[in-house]
């Protein structure tokens, strides 16, 4: 950025991208616990102060990034998943898990905002970046269900839409447990034992996705 002060709703714009690549990057080195709106600014060249002009909180940088994050990954599911209308239900419900699984694991950031959302994101915010991040997630939601909907008509709107709510909190779950802090990794590496209880990401999301996609087909197609 070249100007010191956004003055031009085109330069407010810029600095708002900025903050948000900021926050990116960290996230790319860090958990969102350890981000701090200090160490934020620090990074993007500005006073906290600053910063809170744009944003009105910590929680409210996340969440926006959390929308791009998301819409963004449901671009992603749609491109990768070709058509399929050829297939068995069985053969698209397979496919429609293992894209929903490697393309979420190709985001780890989206992931780790998904995993904090409720318990920390939805905090310290306003009611304008409640709004504005709700509105958004609806919208990501409802191109989900089309996106769904598009490989197992069998499900239908409503049930593609129960999948989709069950989904998302078994992947924030499952990113968790599955990326476990220093101590508790620590743990898993000293006794050998502990193989059993622990969570990988990709193996643990696939196999909560099929029980929970083939426990909904046969309701939906008796």
């Amino acid at each position: 950025m070249t100007f010191q002060r956004a003055r031009r709703p085109e330069q407010r714009a810029e600095r708002r991208r900025a903050i948000l690549a900021t926050a990116a990057a960290m996230l790319t080195e860090m958990p969102v616990a350890d981000i701090s709106l200090n160490e934020l600014s620090r990074r993007v060249g500005l006073a906290k102060s600053n910063v809170l002009n744009y944003f009105d909180s910590r929680e409210a940088v996340l969440l926006e990034l959390s929308s791009s994050e998301l819409s963004a990954w449901v671009q992603d599911l749609a491109t990768a998943l070709p058509d399929s209308s050829s297939e068995t239900t069985d053969e698209r419900a397979d496919r429609l898990v293992a894209t929903i699984v490697s393309t979420l694991a190709k985001r780890p950031v989206l992931c780790d905002l998904i995993s904090t959302q409720a318990a920390v994101l939805e905090r310290n915010i306003t009611t304008e970046t409640a709004l504005a991040f709700k509105r958004a997630a609806a919208v990501s939601y409802e191109q989900m269900i089309t996106v769904v909907v598009g490989v197992l008509p069998e499900l239908g709107p409503e049930g593609a839409g129960r999948f989709i709510a069950a989904a998302s909190l078994l992947a924030g779950s499952i990113w968790t447990h599955s990326h476990p802090v220093p101590a508790i990794l620590a743990a898993y590496e000293t006794d050998p034992a502990l193989a059993a209880i622990r969570m990988e990401f990709e193996p643990a999301l696939t196999d909560a996705l099929r029980t929970l996609l083939y426990g909904a087909l046969p309701r939906v197609t008796e």
